[in-house]
């Protein structure tokens, strides 16, 4: 058995075509890895598609599994959120709950290194359109220019310390937070593992990842992103 402890996020919005198969799936891939104590976290941000009901019925089918449901869509920052702080387990992970990550890439990475965190990245995202993949060119180029740091995907699946992340007092809400967290890690002195990752086509439902709300709230927090970081250097340097 591994002797570390695992906490999977599945973070769903308007998924009713595929969360069930996602929870599914990484319920069979943490068993695969052998881990002893785990539990899976579906955070429901809102759905209005039938998710939130078809979720309902999922603890008499899946053991450790707990959800966690938001009254009202509050974007994938806040999901991201609830679900960092609810996880209760050594290793924490979030995925999509579209099914565009596939969950066997998790199987080489049971035990974590204790200075180290895991960070899928997309080698080609050929689904994006050109301005979803502007977009996360910018925030590359700001997360290196204004922040200090570079990772080849920051919005991808990561592999985390729960428990660091608990202490670091996150301040940004919106899809950022990954960039927030990340570049704390980084001060930190945690060691970065960037593995190639898949990104499987959608078999249901539409990617939310670009709209409007989002794009609007991310550019928001781009610059409070680099204030909150400063103080966090500063920090670091003071202890």
């Amino acid at each position: 058995m591994s002797k570390q402890s695992w906490s999977v996020i599945v973070f769903c919005f308007n998924e009713v075509g595929t969360v069930e198969q996602v929870v599914k799936k990484t319920m069979e891939t943490l068993q695969k890895m052998n881990i002893e104590f785990f539990e899976v976290l579906l955070v429901d941000d809102g759905s209005t598609d039938g998710s939130r009901e078809l979720a309902s019925n999922f603890t008499t089918l899946f053991p450790k599994l707990r959800l966690v449901f938001h009254d009202k869509n509050m974007g994938i920052g806040h999901a991201l959120r609830t679900g960092y702080f609810e996880a209760q387990y050594e290793n924490v992970c979030a995925v999509p709950a579209d099914g565009q990550f596939d969950l066997d890439e998790l199987l080489p990475y049971a035990e974590v290194p204790a200075n180290s965190i895991i960070s899928f990245f997309r080698k080609e995202n050929t689904t994006y359109s050109f301005f979803r993949n502007s977009l996360s060119k910018a925030n590359k180029q700001l997360n290196l220019w204004l922040n200090g740091f570079e990772l080849k995907d920051v919005n991808w699946v990561k592999i985390y310390k729960g428990k660091v992340i608990k202490e670091m007092n996150l301040e940004i809400e919106s899809s950022l937070v990954e960039s927030e967290i990340c570049a704390k890690f980084m001060m930190k002195g945690f060691h970065v593992i960037e593995i190639e990752s898949k990104y499987l086509q959608r078999t249901s439902g539409i990617s939310k990842g670009a709209s409007f709300k989002i794009v609007k709230q991310a550019m928001i927090d781009t610059l409070f992103l680099a204030r909150v970081l400063f103080r966090y250097r500063q920090q670091i340097r003071n202890l």
